[in-house]
C-alpha cells in the first residue's frame, strides 16, 4: 500500500483539535482520523483519548480474526466508553466528544466504520463514490428528500452533527464492506476538508495518475486551506500497491 497521511491547524483555528493515524500489521492496515467535536471543551483530548484506545487495540488484533465488523464495533465501544467516563471524571472536559471514520483492510477487502461525518471515499477505474454518510442533520434533510445534496453542501446547518463518540454512555458505528482493486484509492478525511473541497474536486485530484499519494493529499489539504480553511483539516490516502510506503506529517 501507498499511504500518505497529513493533518493541518487550518487557516482560523489555533490549535487542531483532529488526530489521525495509520497503523500496518502482516497484509492489514488500518488508517483511522478522528476530529475533536468544535464548541465542545476538550475535543483535541476527546480525538487522542480515541486514537490511545484504539492504537492500544490494534497492537492485539490479529490477522486470522474471523469477524473484522464485530471486532471494529467493539473497538469504537471501548473508545467511546472511556472518552465518556473521562469527561464524567475531568469536569473541564465534560461534554467533550468525537467523531470517527476507520478503515481496516487488505488489497482485497476493507471495512469502513464510521460515526460523525468525518468521511470516506472511494476511488475506482476513474469514478470517485463515497463510501459513508454524514450523521448530521443536513444528511437527515437529504434522505427525507427535504433538501438535495448541492443544497446539503452549503446548508448553514452543515456541521450540526446526530452523534458522536464520548458524548453519550453508548453509540453505535455505521458499517460498510467494500472491495477494491490494485490502483484504487481510499481517502478518509475530517470535514475541514470536505467541507471547503467539492466531490468534483476530489475527484479532480485523484485523477491525476502523474502526482504521489503525498502530492495529492498535499494538494488536497491546499485546496481546502485556500477555500478559507476555517476548521482543521486532516487526510489519509491509501492507493492498492504491491510495495507498502507509509508518509505522514502533522503541521501546524
Amino acid at each position: 500500500m501507498q499511504i500518505a497521511f497529513q493533518t493541518d491547524v487550518g487557516m482560523v483555528r489555533k490549535h487542531n483539535e483532529d488526530s489521525g493515524e495509520v497503523f500496518t500489521k502482516g497484509e492489514h492496515f488500518l488508517a483511522v482520523i478522528a476530529d475533536g467535536m468544535g464548541g465542545h471543551k476538550a475535543g483535541d483530548i476527546a480525538s487522542q483519548e480515541a486514537l490511545k484506545v484504539i492504537k492500544e487495540a490494534w497492537v492485539h488484533f490479529e490477522e486470522n480474526l474471523g469477524n473484522i465488523k464485530d471486532w471494529i464495533q467493539s473497538v469504537l465501544n471501548d473508545t467511546n466508553k472511556h472518552i465518556f467516563q473521562f469527561s464524567q471524571v475531568n469536569p473541564e472536559t465534560r461534554g467533550m466528544g468525537t467523531t470517527i471514520v476507520a478503515a481496516l483492510g487488505t488489497k482485497n477487502e476493507i471495512t469502513v466504520a464510521h460515526i460523525g461525518d468525518s468521511r470516506c471515499y472511494l476511488y475506482s477505474k476513474g469514478e470517485l463514490k463515497r463510501v459513508t454518510d454524514d450523521h448530521s442533520l443536513v444528511q437527515e434533510l437529504v434522505k427525507s428528500g427535504q433538501i438535495t445534496e448541492d443544497e446539503a453542501e452549503i446548508h448553514p446547518r452543515r456541521n450540526m452533527i446526530m452523534k458522536a463518540v464520548g458524548t453519550d454512555e453508548t453509540v453505535e458505528a455505521e458499517l460498510n464492506v467494500i472491495t477494491w482493486n490494485s490502483g484504487d484509492y481510499l481517502l478518509l478525511c475530517s470535514d475541514g476538508l470536505s467541507d471547503k473541497v467539492s466531490f468534483k474536486k476530489i475527484k479532480e485530484a485523484l485523477d491525476n495518475s502523474m502526482e504521489t499519494v503525498a502530492d495529492k493529499v498535499e494538494k488536497l489539504i491546499a485546496w481546502a486551506k485556500d477555500a478559507g480553511g476555517e476548521d482543521n483539516i486532516t487526510a489519509i490516502l491509501i492507493q492498492n500497491s504491491s510495495d507498502t510506503e507509509i508518509k505522514g506529517e502533522a503541521k501546524a
